[in-house]
């Protein structure tokens, strides 16, 4: 059998850089190095791109980059070249690309869009999708005009609210009321989010996640369960396990998500049969409105007192780590890791380049 040359893209210009190198250590990992010629293609916090040909266990914690195989490297958007020119002018040629990049540059449509033009298929959503789902005010917007029940959000830029701050403030206010979860338009891992208990905390947290982009969506509290579920497939998807999240913290934010080992995670969700079933099914529509392919992550609240399934966010390049669900989901339902990448993989190929 010929094995496929897959480049593995990991790290990345971004605050998810770090989460991004355990994923593609973990990948590493558990891939069927029988099936596949790997070139790991890493990428710094800054933006420079490296070829790295050394022991996978040096990507966490950015060791990689004191490994004496580097060099630099890119792929070029040149379909006749379909991969990756060095800095000595070396050509690769690239079969399929999984690019393992959480966040801002790599999981928002700009990788993929790079690829897109290249013409090699690649793991996962295509731009136009990556970049709705990365906009958490995108997807909300395209979730209301499909029908899929969700929390009553607000969303405004940083200019906005320069502009105008206490119209912006009273929007908020007056349509979610206390408290108010504020979070970045354009972040994973749920970084830089806030829970504003009043209209001090509110500045703050809008501050805060100003930070991080340039666009803010704010949420009304749902009290509830915060379940996920992992699906997979292009035109015919399939919905996993669905799993539950219990923060140790007062909300799963990253520090709760990577850092506080108290944060629990059931598998199935303590939920119903049936209401896990609705769930995927929502899962399902989520995905398939946002025309998402190959995988995703789909988040869900499921409300405390009427039972209500409402989208909180999809995820297009889901965690990969030992502690993500994404993989896990997938284990509970009788598909093991190294089988889920060979299936994503495959999904890619399927796909093709996309023109």
């Amino acid at each position: 059998m010929n094995k496929l040359t897959l480049g593995i893209l990991f790290g990345g210009a971004s605050s998810e850089h770090d989460i991004s190198c355990i994923s593609a250590k973990s990948i590493l990992e558990n891939i069927d190095k029988e099936k596949y010629n790997i070139v790991m293609l890493g990428i710094t916090k800054q933006g420079e791109w490296f070829l790295f040909d050394d022991d996978v266990t040096m990507i966490p914690n950015d060791k990689w980059l004191k490994s004496k195989s580097l060099k630099k490297a890119y792929i070029t958007p040149d379909s006749k070249i379909h991969g990756i020119v060095t800095e000595d002018a070396e050509q690769i040629r690239l079969d399929a690309v999984f690019p393992v990049l959480h966040g801002k540059n790599g999981e928002d449509g700009t990788v993929q869009g790079l690829l897109q033009l290249a013409q090699i298929p690649f793991v996962g959503c295509d731009a136009t999708s990556s970049g709705s789902c990365m906009d958490k005010a995108v997807t909300n917007a395209v979730a209301d005009a499909f029908g899929i029940e969700q929390a009553k959000w607000c969303a405004f830029t940083e200019y906005e609210y320069g502009k105008d701050s206490r119209k912006c403030l009273d929007l908020a206010i007056n349509k979610l009321g206390f408290p108010i979860f504020v979070k970045p338009a354009n972040a994973g891992s749920s970084v830089g989010i806030t829970k504003a208990h009043n209209e001090e905390e509110l500045i703050l947290g809008i501050e805060k996640a100003f930070k991080e982009d340039k666009k803010v969506i704010l949420e009304e509290f749902i009290e509830g369960q915060e379940v996920e579920v992992a699906v997979l497939g292009n035109e015919e998807p399939v919905a996993a396990e669905v799993g539950q999240i219990v923060a140790a913290a007062e909300f799963y934010d990253f520090d709760a998500k990577y850092n506080n080992p108290a944060s629990e995670l059931h598998i199935p969700a303590l939920l119903s049969e049936e209401k896990r079933n609705e769930v995927r099914q929502e899962a399902l529509r989520a995905y398939k409105a946002l025309s998402c392919e190959g995988m995703s992550r789909c988040d869900f609240f499921v409300t405390k007192d009427d039972q209500k399934v409402l989208l909180n966010e999809i995820n297009t390049i889901p965690g990969q780590t030992s502690i993500s669900m994404y993989p896990k989901l997938f284990e509970a339902v009788g598909v093991g890791y190294t089988e889920l990448i060979d299936k994503l993989i495959d999904l890619a190929i399927k796909r093709g380049g996309i023109i």
